[in-house]
């Protein structure tokens, strides 16, 4: 059958083939799949490499795949069509049980964020008991620079694309202590080297957070976990010595079993 052809009948005019040629290739990135070379991608869904670059290209350019080493996958953005990133990932099985335990044992909210364009995005939230955040359910964005997720996000990424980040991020100061890209250039190198993030009331007053890393078998980052407290509830000192082992500890594990 031609790759163009329409697959619902030739008798329905109305039905844009190659539009569903599309979906089809976002839907062949699964638990299987979760990314794969253009030779990989053509031949799961029977198209030739030219259609397979073209919907690939088309997707990277609207912002719903990202190219890795000759390796495309979904990015977050694709949660505003619906729910095959988190699919493709598993999350559900993989890393809700780890973060019900970090909640309960810290009686704080967790959440697991990545990382979109200058935002992050909530993809896994366990909410502290009684309280309920409408602005931070699954799919939420907040801003990458005053956040502890973003940074540790943004701390491994090459040198080029965080300056680019940098250039293209309107810093805006959210609370008197919210940091200016000089200062988060400098934060960053030290997220990076001690492992993880905290942010002091950047974001909003009254609110300290912090977040690891989580990786995949490649060693590669692939989200960040984070918790959020009250300040009156926890010090920084408190947040480091109580809370950062307990996450790096479920995220080692979580890293233990993703694929």
């Amino acid at each position: 059958m031609p790759e163009e052809s329409n697959q619902s009948g030739s008798s329905d005019k109305d039905f844009l083939a190659t539009f569903a040629r599309g979906l089809d290739v976002i839907k062949s990135f699964d638990a299987e799949s979760p990314s794969m070379t253009l030779t990989d991608l053509a031949k799961k869904n029977g198209l030739s490499r030219a259609s397979a670059r073209r919907f690939l290209l088309t997707l990277q350019k609207l912002g719903y795949v990202s190219n890795d080493d000759k390796h495309f996958k979904l990015t977050a953005k694709i949660l505003d069509l619906g729910y095959s990133y988190l699919s493709s990932l598993n999350f559900t099985e993989i890393i809700t049980p780890y973060m019900e335990g970090v909640a309960h044992q810290l009686r704080e909210s967790c959440s697991a964020n990545v990382l979109d364009g200058q935002d992050i995005v909530y993809i896994a939230r366990i909410p502290r008991r009684g309280l309920i955040h409408i602005n931070l359910q699954i799919g939420a964005r907040l801003p990458a620079y005053a956040t502890s997720s973003g940074r540790v996000l943004l701390s491994g990424l090459p040198t080029e694309r965080l300056e680019t980040f940098i250039k293209d991020t309107s810093f805006e100061a959210l609370t008197p202590s919210t940091m200016g890209p000089e200062e988060l250039y400098i934060e960053l190198q030290n997220v990076k080297q001690q492992g993880y993030a905290i942010v002091d009331q950047e974001l909003e007053l009254g609110m300290r957070a912090v977040a690891v890393p989580v990786y995949d078998r490649r060693k590669q980052v692939r989200f960040a976990m984070n918790v959020s407290t009250h300040v009156s509830s926890h010090s920084v000192e408190q947040i480091k010595d109580e809370f950062v082992p307990v996450m790096q500890e479920a995220a080692q594990k979580m890293s233990d079993v993703l694929p």
